[in-house]
């Protein structure tokens, strides 16, 4: 891969997708199911898609690791879901299910929720426990690469 080329998994099938980093402006297609590499959504991660997204991929992940009891998880989705527009395609944004993927909750350490967790190629670098909104998760995302 060229220095100036991304790996960006898509969000529907996982392919990985080599776009010229130039290009990841211009609403790239998987080459593989045709559909749109940015959705302006978050991406829901289980074990495999976590490894395509935040390990294979180039582009950091900012993850909200949540679950569908938690009161404060429900009030901070719709402002994670416009960060997402605000941040792509420079920043991936996932959700984790803590109560269906105790795996990946537990490889964190994720103890409380909500928790965003940005990584970079599969390694942390930077963590925030608590809800926030759109504004301020995208701002804290961009302080943080």
């Amino acid at each position: 891969m060229s220095n100036d080329a991304l790996l960006i998994a898509c969000p529907h099938c996982q392919a990985l997708n080599r776009v010229p980093s130039e290009r990841r402006h211009d609403a790239p297609s998987c080459g593989q199911c045709h559909r749109p590499l940015f959705s302006a959504e978050p991406v829901n991660l289980d074990a495999a898609a976590f490894t395509a997204h935040a390990e294979r991929a180039s582009l950091p992940v900012l993850i909200d690791f949540w679950a569908t009891w938690c009161g404060p998880c429900q009030m901070m989705a719709p402002h994670f879901h416009a960060a997402a527009a605000e941040l792509e395609p420079d920043v991936r944004l996932a959700k984790v299910d803590t109560e269906t993927q105790p795996g990946l909750a537990g490889r964190f350490g994720i103890r409380s929720i909500p928790t965003l967790v940005l990584l970079q190629q599969g390694r942390e670098i930077a963590r925030k426990a608590g809800a926030m909104g759109a504004a301020d998760i995208a701002r804290w995302t961009r302080q943080h690469l």
